[in-house]
């Protein structure tokens, strides 16, 4: 069964402070609105460039993104 990036991104949070991933994950559980059914890198991507956080920077997303399509085959 495919996981939603955000369901996937989550197994992420408690991480350290300096590890990128973690910071994302945290701010992203934080976001009521972030999209947490989508599996659409164009409309997660929109929504991150749109969100302005800056914890969760697009440089960040592609490189957790990367790591989703690999981990959800």
């Amino acid at each position: 069964m495919r996981h939603s990036f955000y369901q996937f991104a989550l197994t992420y949070r408690g991480g350290g402070k300096n590890d990128v991933f973690a910071r994302f994950a945290e701010a992203m559980f934080l976001d009521n609105t972030f999209p947490k059914q989508s599996e659409d890198f164009d409309e997660l991507s929109r929504y991150i460039e749109e969100a302005a956080d800056s914890d969760m920077t697009a440089i960040t997303f592609d490189d957790f993104w990367v790591l989703y399509v690999e981990r959800e085959k």
